[in-house]
């Protein structure tokens, strides 16, 4: 597997904001958003047993997998292994590609409208100003919006004042210059 860091730090985003994980960033993506903040390009190939062996380092029984987009990668065995070792697994994806079954918790964050994906715990959607009504039901727990830019927070803030369902998540991990 094409791993680009494997690291442990506080979740920053979401329903699981302030939560300490072990992060998992895959190498690679099947989009390119203008926006991205994420380098995940260079990686070291792993086993899953490397995997493993590298979260265990770790306190937590929380593990994220992200990118890039982990869909690419992630396999129903690694999940199976993560729970054999009794780790619940996050997923966080764009959504557009089928992931394995067993995951405990599916962050969906949709770049565009091509999500294959028929369900999610949350929607996290970073918000331009763009239509965010068509996700609002879509078969989730929790719906986030995230700014894009500290410039259109003003906008996020009213959006979620008049439409109460969704909620703000702040990238806490910018706040508090953590990684």
């Amino acid at each position: 597997m094409k791993v680009n860091e494997i690291f442990y730090s506080i979740q920053g985003e979401g329903r699981w904001s302030g939560t300490p994980m072990v992060f998992v960033r895959f190498a690679g993506c099947n989009l390119k958003c203008h926006f991205c903040d994420t380098v995940h390009e260079p990686y070291t190939e792993m086993t899953i047993q490397n995997i493993i062996d590298e979260i265990k380092k770790y306190p937590t029984d929380r593990v994220c997998l992200t990118g890039g987009e982990p869909g690419l990668q992630i396999t129903d065995e690694l999940i199976r292994i993560l729970h054999d070792n009794s780790k619940i697994v996050h997923v966080e994806t764009n959504g557009t590609i089928i992931l394995p079954e067993q995951i405990d918790w599916i962050t969906i964050s949709p770049k565009n409208d091509n999500v294959r994906l028929k369900k999610a715990d949350e929607i996290k959607l970073v918000y331009e100003g763009q239509n965010v009504q068509r996700w609002i039901d879509f078969p989730a727990k929790y719906f986030f919006l995230q700014p894009c830019s500290m410039q259109n927070t003003e906008k996020v803030i009213e959006y979620v004042l008049t439409n109460p369902k969704w909620n703000i998540s702040i990238q806490t991990q910018k706040i508090i210059s953590i990684r």
